[in-house]
């Protein structure tokens, strides 16, 4: 919070500000010109987060805990900047496009993604060949094993990066969302430990840092928002919570509590595909919603944003609920 100021008047000077979509809802045009790369803000909370975790696990946790703790949380750090720099590169050259292209084409830019979670994926089967087990079970199945779980793995990263990023449209909703995932995710694990796989005390700080990032980034970005967090912010946190999930060995888990993110996101999916079929088919493509993704289409039926925003905080509150019966019941 602290940070916060400063950034947004950097972002100011710098004349990074948002542009709106011509095909956006009509309450969306006045935001034109806010900050953007906001992200940075919770990228510095995350990044301080990391360097008091760091130094108090190694004053109050024994080695054997620590050490292994401390390369996950690097790796996941790792992943987490190196998603924001993508982010940051598609934010800037979205406000200053190159030849009349803003941001960077879908392609590339999924292309970087898919390979930057291989690069992740990579990592663990080395550093965890010993002591990790690649396998996702539901209810004590095994679902997926070896080869097709480091798939998912892939899959399960570059997905949620790409959901959270897709609704990151509201002021105040991701920021909200990630928190209230990111805190019911760490009390569900503390409270129902994993099966199998080795817990990380140090990675269910992080989620703390990253929950009290978002809450120091609502500070400014809640309706009226001072600032977007744009792609900067969007993409790191879309990555830090499969990662956290995939390393504790709770995938399903953090599938559940992130429900919100990946029904916003398919809804995006829905109407692209519906739209492309029924225009192949008939030859005019029709829509599923007035608007995509699902939170515009609520817009354009005369909601009101703030109160999107606060139903879908409770719908993500829901999630976790579930969550924490499944979890307490050995669902996941």
């Amino acid at each position: 919070m602290a940070f916060g100021p400063g950034v947004i008047g950097a972002l100011r000077r710098k004349k990074v500000g948002q542009t709106i979509s011509e095909d956006g809802p009509e309450s969306h045009k006045p935001k034109a010109g806010t900050p953007t790369m906001g992200g940075l803000i919770i990228l510095a909370g995350i990044l301080g987060a990391v360097l008091m975790i760091a130094y108090f696990g190694r004053q109050y946790l024994p080695a054997d805990t620590y050490e292994p703790g401390i390369t996950d949380l690097f790796a996941v750090l790792l992943l987490v900047i190196a998603y924001a720099l993508l982010g940051l590169a598609d934010d800037y050259l979205t406000i200053h496009p190159v030849r009349g292209v803003r941001g960077i084409a879908s392609k590339p830019k999924s292309a970087a993604q898919i390979l930057l979670s291989v690069a992740f994926v990579m990592w663990l089967a080395s550093h965890r060949a010993g002591t990790f087990a690649p396998m996702l079970t539901v209810d004590g199945v095994v679902v997926l094993q070896g080869v097709p779980y480091w798939i998912f793995a892939v899959l399960f990263i570059t997905g949620m990066g790409n959901f959270v990023n897709i609704t990151d449209g509201l002021d105040g909703l991701v920021s909200g969302l990630t928190a209230i995932a990111a805190v019911a995710f760490a009390i569900v694990v503390i409270i129902v430990p994993p099966h199998m796989g080795i817990d990380s005390q140090l990675l269910l700080a992080l989620l703390m840092g990253v929950a009290g990032a978002c809450v120091a980034f609502l500070w400014f970005n809640t309706n009226p928002a001072k600032v977007f967090m744009g792609d900067t912010g969007a993409l790191a946190l879309g990555v830090v919570l499969p990662a956290v999930a995939i390393l504790t060995h709770r995938e399903v888990l953090m599938i559940v509590i992130s429900l919100v993110f990946i029904l916003d996101g398919l809804s995006s999916a829905l109407q692209w595909a519906v739209f492309k079929f029924t225009r192949i088919t008939t030859g005019t493509g029709r829509r599923v919603f007035k608007k995509s993704p699902i939170h515009h289409h609520f817009e354009l039926c005369g909601w009101m944003e703030q109160a999107i925003v606060v139903r879908f905080w409770i719908c993500a509150i829901i999630a976790a609920l579930i969550a924490f019966t499944g979890a307490s019941l050995g669902w996941w």
